[in-house]
């Protein structure tokens, strides 16, 4: 959907910006190598008129893909109020990160983080955003229920979980319920949710999923219905929203949040379904994969770093030809097994568009920047190409258009 026009994106529309922002670079793979490095500028610059960019200057092209490498990280940050010189402000306007996620709590203090009131965070949003160069993505993972940033505790209303609206199973109700929390986000300057969750609930005891009421139901028409009376009333109120998550946590027995999860004894095909659904409608936004470990989709790596999930099963068999996004990077589920370069190596050459790093286990400042300097070195080896780069920022600015 064109949040300018309430129009929505059309495959073909997503096909030909791809397309165009692919063949507009002029920056390959074999181009960056040949990008002058620092050491390389200085040198070059050492008899070079008072008018010449500074020697630390990168390369333009370096510049730019630096930006756009930027663009398709999500990150957090703690602050209920931000000043020019903050870290998160220049990041923004500085080095163009894509998107912020916002949280109503801090994970290591316990405190409050982003959110304290309605005008609080409706004035930090106009903040964060009047800092951005491009449309700035703002998040939240508002489900309802026991899953809401925005709540009672911070002065907005209590919302209905995914389970209760999924037993009453009311296309009518299921709508007003998704219209208030998408009018509420839209209201405070939110322009993506990470929702609604359309895992099945095949495991009672699944402690991230059904024992928190976060499926609307096991029966997979259900979810499919429920899922799509939600996304059709935030797309309403100009909301993206990101069904998650993929291929299906629904049977699983732990957290990734917490701890490694594997499905490979529990998993079915039958909870792809909804996302199969979902996709071929036309009705999802993005995609969020998860990081469990199936060993019948990929013997070694979590789903999220998984080409044989992301790009063969997701893209091929499935068709989805949008926005894949991951779960936070920080999940134990990853962070046990990986450092984070390696990690975000693995999950861009799986195939994702974007990385969610909600910066909450490990509070970093300089995660952009690092996080940055890693894909822009994976350029320039050939491990991922500038193409890719491309392919996947034209997927953002569909749905997020340049100012």
């Amino acid at each position: 959907m064109d949040p300018m026009t309430g129009r929505g994106v059309t495959r073909r529309e997503l096909l030909t910006a791809i397309g165009s922002a692919a063949a507009a670079t002029g920056l390959s793979a074999c181009g960056a190598g040949n990008a002058p490095t620092p050491d390389a500028a200085t040198a070059s610059t050492g008899t070079a008129p008072a008018t010449s960019p500074p020697a630390a200057s990168p390369a333009p092209d370096e510049a730019a893909l630096r930006k756009k490498i930027a663009r398709m990280l999500i990150v957090g940050f703690r602050g209920d109020q931000v000043g020019p010189n903050d870290w998160i402000m220049r990041a923004i306007s500085e080095q163009g990160l894509g998107g912020v996620i916002l949280f109503d709590r801090d994970q290591e203090s316990g405190g409050s983080r982003n959110i304290n009131s309605p005008q609080q965070v409706t004035a930090l949003i106009e903040t964060l955003r009047e800092a951005a160069p491009e449309t700035l993505i703002v998040s939240v993972d508002q489900e309802g229920g026991r899953i809401a940033r925005l709540g009672p505790s911070n002065g907005f209303p209590a919302t209905r979980s995914q389970a209760e609206i999924g037993a009453l199973d009311s296309p009518a109700v299921t709508r007003g319920w998704a219209r208030d929390m998408a009018q509420t986000l839209a209201q405070i300057g939110v322009n993506l949710n990470f929702a609604p969750v359309v895992d099945l609930a095949v495991n009672p005891a699944n402690p991230a999923i059904a024992r928190l009421d976060r499926a609307f139901s096991a029966d997979p028409d259900v979810v499919v219905s429920c899922a799509t009376q939600t996304i059709d009333a935030y797309r309403a109120a100009g909301v993206r929203t990101s069904i998650k998550h993929f291929p299906g946590l629904g049977s699983a027995s732990g957290n990734t949040d917490f701890e490694a999860v594997d499905v490979t004894g529990t998993w079915t095909r039958t909870e792809i379904e909804p996302f199969q659904k979902l996709i071929r409608a036309g009705t999802a936004d993005t995609v969020m994969v998860t990081h469990f470990l199936n060993k019948r989709l990929d013997p070694d790596r979590p789903v999220s770093l998984s080409h044989a999930v992301v790009t063969d099963l997701l893209r091929g068999e499935l068709g989805w030809d949008g926005i894949v996004v991951t779960d936070d990077m920080q999940a134990v589920a990853i962070t046990s097994r990986y450092g984070r370069d390696e990690a975000t190596q693995y999950a861009l050459q799986a195939g994702v568009d974007q990385l969610v790093i909600c910066n909450q286990a490990v509070y970093d400042e300089a995660v952009v920047e690092q996080t940055v300097d890693k894909v822009l070195s994976m350029v320039k080896t050939g491990l991922i190409t500038a193409a890719q780069i491309d392919r996947s920022v034209a997927r953002i600015n569909a749905l997020w258009p340049p100012r």
